[in-house]
């Protein structure tokens, strides 16, 4: 009988999960790169149409998928939701340091857990929240409040790991309608709308450089959502997720080197506690998982046998 833990493939999945990592941190890099060029909110809209191009092989799932009044509205409002992430997050790389942006958005789980007990009914077990709680504390080390001055760019990332949790809590009931692959079509094309307004208003003629580096952003966030989704196909959450840590150590070095950022040991350990945080919820959540689909005929059974046989006690079978 071919069971879960044989399909498992644990270092396959560590392997695109290191690649979808180094992926978003190369993302990250080339927005922070272009700097002041081009409005934030133009910059969002432009990634964002540029992303559509590779939405051609699912365009055919697209047309063909039902959409019922409820869907369109539940796609509408994850559009502007996660339109309003997209502008706060491109506005934070502009104001502080790469490490800060990549350990504040470790949070967009933790607010996902609570918008799922809060909107879905899903149970908050006293595991979860010790797990929220040191999150919260890891966001407190990284913020230091009265210790340091909080910048716009600080609340624009609160406020980014907010709203993504929204969308991705609306995208875990959607999903249970409609293919993966045609909610993560509409997202890029309801984004796109909803960005079309607000970058109207900042609108610059682009130079060709900001488009081409525009172009490769969207190309290295489109290939870091691929190579997750394969990371996710060859092995558990589980497994998977402590090696998005090297995000943080990536977007560290890359501050440091390229954009000339210190190394706050701080945001490093609030960072690091966060991702702890997170790991055990994703954990705790795959064990239960594994629990619901595991069959009885596989689940080893314990055989009391007598000392007198001369074999020690609970022996599993």
């Amino acid at each position: 009988m071919t069971t879960i833990a044989a399909q498992s493939r644990p270092l396959a999945g560590m392997f695109w999960m290191l690649t979808a990592g180094m992926s978003f941190v190369i993302m990250t890099a080339l927005v922070k790169s272009m700097g002041t060029t081009m409005h934030p909110i133009q910059a969002a809209f432009l990634r964002y149409l540029f992303g559509l191009v590779f939405l051609i092989p699912a365009l055919s799932a697209i047309v063909n998928t039902r959409l019922t009044k409820r869907l369109v509205t539940m796609f509408g409002i994850r559009g502007a939701i996660h339109a309003l992430g997209v502008m706060l997050w491109f506005f934070a790389m502009t104001q502080i340091p790469l490490a800060e942006v990549t350990a504040m958005n470790y949070l967009t789980p933790v607010y996902v857990t609570l918008g799922a007990a809060l909107f879905l009914g899903e149970k908050l077990a006293f595991r979860r929240i010790a797990a929220i709680l040191v999150a919260l504390i890891g966001t407190a080390i990284i913020l230091r409040p009265g210790f340091r001055e909080i910048s716009p760019g600080h609340l624009a990332m609160l406020g980014t790991s907010l709203t993504l949790g929204g969308s991705y809590i609306l995208a875990k009931v959607i999903v249970a309608d409609v293919r993966p692959s045609v909610v993560v079509a509409h997202l890029s094309i309801w984004v796109t709308l909803f960005l079309i307004p607000f970058a109207a208003a900042v609108w610059t003629p682009p130079s060709w450089s900001d488009l081409g580096v525009l172009f490769l952003i969207a190309c290295f966030a489109t290939g870091g959502h691929y190579f997750m989704t394969l990371a996710l196909q060859a092995a558990p959450v589980a497994v998977t997720q402590p090696v998005t840590f090297l995000q943080l150590i990536w977007a560290t070095l890359l501050g440091a080197l390229v954009f000339h950022e210190g190394v706050d040991i701080w945001v490093v350990a609030g960072g690091t506690l966060i991702l702890a945080a997170v790991s055990f919820i994703t954990w705790r959540e795959a064990v239960l998982k594994r629990r619901e689909i595991t069959p009885p005929g596989i689940t080893p059974t314990v055989r009391v046998v007598s000392p007198r046989d001369g074999a020690p006690k609970n022996v599993i079978d």
